[in-house]
């Protein structure tokens, strides 16, 4: 079985160190997960890099970890923004757990005029960003990885800006004429896809986004789900990526 993956604040730790593992992480490791002495665990620090090693002590409430291995994320030429638009029944949290599992960089928050969740107010926005920014660091843990994909709001103008500012960028939709993996991969840089809600997007925000620089694009022969889409879009241009790089 894979090891146990923990988020520690500080893992620049030669080898032979040890890393103190406290805090709600540190509870959980010990009181929860009941990770035992001699036990092999990683830890990360939500930014690329972990360390593995064994378990040399165990508290109620903490672990301390000898470190065997120095870990590193592999640096990839691309970086991978998904624009997931609110959705209800939770199907955006969804979105963000399984683009997390398979490699997202960054989900973006999008309320789309045919959204029917809305976030009003800074608190309403505070409280669901901070929601959605959990689901991605429980995924990253439950796929093992070391880092934590961004969370951040959009406007649909600042949606525009950051569209133009990529160095490609698609927006899934069901009028497009091409699919995504038609399409001729850049070499690197920011690659981002704009996701809709269940009403799907306005034509007033498709013009907007094509002015912005974004292609409308198809991933499969039917409509798919909102929760469901980004994924296989993100899949798709991975698989896409690797044909460059190959």
């Amino acid at each position: 079985m894979t090891d146990a993956l923990f988020f520690a604040g500080n893992v620049d730790v030669p080898i032979g160190g040890v890393v103190h593992l406290d805090g709600p992480e540190g509870r959980h490791a010990a009181t929860v997960r009941r990770i035992r002495v001699g036990e092999t665990v990683l830890l990360a620090d939500m930014f690329g890099s972990a360390i593995r090693g064994a378990t040399q002590c165990v508290g109620p409430d903490f672990i301390d970890v000898r470190v065997d291995e120095q870990l590193r994320e592999s640096s990839r030429a691309h970086r991978w923004v998904a624009v997931q638009a609110l959705a209800k029944n939770g199907r955006d949290e969804q979105a963000v757990e399984a683009m997390t599992e398979l490699g997202v960089d960054e989900v973006v928050a999008w309320q789309a005029s045919r959204s029917v969740v809305e976030w009003r107010g800074a608190e309403k926005q505070a409280k669901s960003l901070a929601k959605w920014a959990s689901t991605a660091r429980e995924a990253a843990k439950q796929s093992r990885r070391f880092s934590v994909p961004g969370i951040d709001l959009v406007t649909t103008v600042k949606l525009c800006g950051r569209i133009s500012s990529a160095a490609q960028a698609f927006v899934l939709h069901e009028s497009a004429t091409e699919f995504l993996d038609a399409q001729t991969m850049v070499p690197s840089g920011e690659v981002m896809f704009v996701v809709g809600p269940e009403g799907g997007i306005s034509p007033e925000e498709l013009a907007t986004f094509e002015a912005a620089g974004a292609k409308p694009v198809l991933v499969a022969d039917h409509v798919l789900r909102t929760s469901t889409a980004g994924v296989v879009a993100l899949a798709q241009l991975q698989a896409m990526a690797h044909g460059v790089s190959a």
